[in-house]
């Protein structure tokens, strides 16, 4: 099989390169990345001369085309993320997210290529803190910021050019990644870089706002049984039942790490903080048999924790950088 993966010098597309690479030793692998701030070739070091890696944009069709025409299966983790980022300007996320997704359905659909489509529960907007709902496969999209507004709009792309033009996809919306190779501007990676530096971590508000998170490899094990099982046209919610409130995470880091629970700061609560996130994953387990790997958030953040000690050649040329873009905002 040959497999072009798009965004995969990002912190989920170098995951699921590494373990493509690792369980599927027959597996041709493409890495089509534009290299932005979050995407680094230093995740693919170790496995560089394993791949073929292409720097360029997934809006630009010239490029995605002769890719996609020699590839079996298109795996599109390429995305802008970053909700403050999308606060900031929502510009970068409309060109990658929408124009992007829109190039490569394109492509997919002139060559008859199989496309897996990554997403994320933040389309689905927020649940209350009492509720006992979680989002399904049926929950109405509600986005809340650029950044899923664009998400939510390469989803309903994604599901458009199936119905119209029949084209061979799958969708997948998961919670909270977390794991290896995660920029360190993102909430878990940044608390656990600060500790190591002997800094506070730092906690948006009261702390109250809730994640389901799930370690990065159970998330891509699961994007590997909905390509090789998963009925197309479906979309699919990843998610490991483990919701967490930013409070209880920041406490258990500290806790992991050796330090008093209550020694953290509180900084100002960003603009549209979304309350609450929960995956129902009920399909996903009864239809495909997936199951999480790390079902403890406790084991699966202690493993976390381990590689950034151990991996602080990868993290730490970017870490003033962002611990300054940080401070201008106050937080």
């Amino acid at each position: 099989m040959r497999a072009l993966i798009t965004g995969g010098a990002g912190f989920i597309g170098a995951n699921f390169v590494h373990q493509t690479l690792q369980d599927r030793p027959d597996v041709a692998v493409t890495v089509l990345d534009k290299l932005t701030y979050a995407g680094s070739r230093d995740s693919l070091a170790d496995v560089a001369d394993r791949i073929t890696f292409v720097e360029g944009d997934i809006a630009d069709a010239d490029v995605v085309d002769p890719l996609v025409a020699e590839s079996d299966v298109v795996v599109h983790f390429a995305a802008e993320s970053h909700n403050d980022n999308s606060l900031n300007d929502p510009s970068p996320f409309l060109h990658t997210n929408i124009t992007g997704t829109f190039a490569l359905l394109e492509a997919v659909r002139r060559h008859g290529t199989r496309l897996h489509h990554i997403s994320t529960d933040e389309v689905y907007g927020d649940l209350e803190l009492d509720d006992p709902a979680k989002f399904t496969e049926q929950t109405p999209y509600n986005p809340s910021s650029p950044y899923s507004a664009t998400k939510a709009g390469s989803d309903l792309l994604v599901r458009a050019w199936v119905r119209s033009f029949g084209v061979a996809a799958t969708i997948s919306n998961c919670s909270n990644n977390y794991g290896p190779y995660q920029h360190i501007e993102k909430f878990i990676p940044r608390q656990i870089t600060n500790l190591i530096d002997g800094v506070k971590p730092k906690l948006y508000g009261a702390g109250q706002n809730v994640r389901d998170w799930i370690h990065v490899r159970d998330h891509n094990r699961a994007v590997w049984d909905i390509i090789d099982r998963g009925r197309i046209g479906q979309t699919y919610l990843i998610g490991a039942d483990g919701e967490k409130n930013n409070k209880e995470v920041i406490e258990l880091i500290l806790e992991l790490m050796g330090h008093e629970p209550g020694d953290y700061e509180h900084v100002a609560d960003r603009p549209g903080h979304d309350l609450r996130y929960a995956i129902d994953n009920t399909v996903l387990r009864e239809e495909l048999g997936w199951q999480p790997q790390f079902p403890d958030f406790r084991s699966g953040l202690a493993d976390t924790i381990e590689w950034y000690r151990e991996n602080e050649s990868w993290w730490r040329p970017r870490k003033a950088e962002v611990e300054a873009k940080y401070a201008k905002q106050g937080q």
